[in-house]
């Protein structure tokens, strides 16, 4: 039998087995096992086709497989109840300063006061929510963009 052949059996194996167990590891070994399948397909001898598979399995290993797991493992950064409100725009339907007034945060009305305290900022006013307090929203108005 051809070494290349063998590598290509070998990766087979690994990568079969990897569908069974979900772990990770067998895909890296198996891709290894591939590059020793090109090292052996191109006529270079057992010494170099080991060689091939070691470097490419440790390659896998310690740059590879820590990138995978971090990516496997983490989760979304997902913000749920008040805290997905922050950074959200609202509409200003009375007036909001030192003294609450009410904003329209997505289809809902919320009390609302000015993060700025001595602020005033009038009805129809597009502001963004900078915090939640309690049952009050503490907004700012919008920067104007930049000018042309």
């Amino acid at each position: 039998m051809q070494s290349w052949l063998l590598w290509l059996t070998i990766a087979a194996v690994l990568g079969i087995t990897e569908l069974m167990t979900a772990t990770l590891d067998l895909l890296l070994l198996a891709l290894a096992a591939l590059a020793a399948a090109g090292v052996a397909a191109i006529g270079l001898g057992t010494g170099l086709q080991l060689l091939a598979f070691a470097v490419a399995a440790g390659a896998m290993i310690t740059l590879v497989r820590p990138v995978a797991r971090r990516h496997l493992t983490s989760h979304p950064q997902l913000r749920t109840g008040v805290a997905a409100l922050i950074g959200r725009e609202a509409v200003v339907l009375s007036a909001v300063g030192r003294e609450p007034g009410r904003v329209r945060i997505g289809g809902e009305e919320w009390s609302a006061r000015s993060y700025d305290p001595d602020l005033l900022i009038p009805a129809g006013t597009t502001v963004d929510v900078f915090a939640i307090e309690g049952a009050t929203a503490l907004v700012h108005p919008r920067e104007d963009p930049w000018p042309n």
